[in-house]
């Protein structure tokens, strides 16, 4: 019975090992490495931002971070709230919190995202998310660029979040 329920996990993953692989006579695919937030640099300034994107609807001071937040961003198709975090140097990061009516919206918003983010910065571990069902469903890219989280948690309500961080804030973060 064991076996059984270890080839169930396994084969899936073997299968989707393999067609990760390209063949030697084809160029492999090249996957981004540097990480923007809404297409801004880390290190842009709030003026820029804010000249750029309009007036946010408020603002907050986090941990010496300057937090503004945007209404009704579109993501992909996808409403949004949105934060960007700046500190002294500029823009830091930024996270999308994605407004979903249903169960089924919810989860489709989670796939689309994933697939998005796995098309521009190539795959990441599968393995953790369908091994924790009863835990949200998250993807991670640590990059040179920037730190990408996207994660659901469907059995506490939550909506789909995706988090762009640049490296220093994750290591002021972090502790790192």
């Amino acid at each position: 019975m064991f076996i059984k329920i270890l080839l169930v996990i396994i084969l899936p993953l073997a299968v989707f090992s393999a067609n990760e692989r390209t063949p030697r006579d084809q160029n492999p695919v090249v996957y981004e490495t540097e990480v923007t937030f809404r297409d801004f640099p880390w290190g842009t300034s709030q003026e820029e931002f804010i000249r750029r994107m309009g007036n946010p609807v408020s603002r907050e001071e986090i941990n010496g971070l300057q937090s503004l937040m945007w209404e009704n961003i579109d993501v992909s198709g996808y409403s949004t709230f949105m934060i960007a975090y700046f500190s002294g140097k500029g823009l830091e990061g930024g996270v999308y919190y994605f407004l979903t009516n249903t169960m089924d919206e919810l989860m489709r918003c989670y796939s689309d995202m994933r697939q998005e983010l796995r098309d521009r910065f190539g795959p990441t571990h599968l393995f953790n998310g369908i091994l924790r069902e009863l835990r949200p469903y998250q993807c991670v890219w640590d990059l040179p660029g920037g730190f990408v989280h996207l994660r659901v948690n469907t059995r506490q309500g939550d909506p789909v979040t995706l988090w762009y961080s640049s490296q220093d804030l994750m290591r002021q973060l972090t502790g790192n």
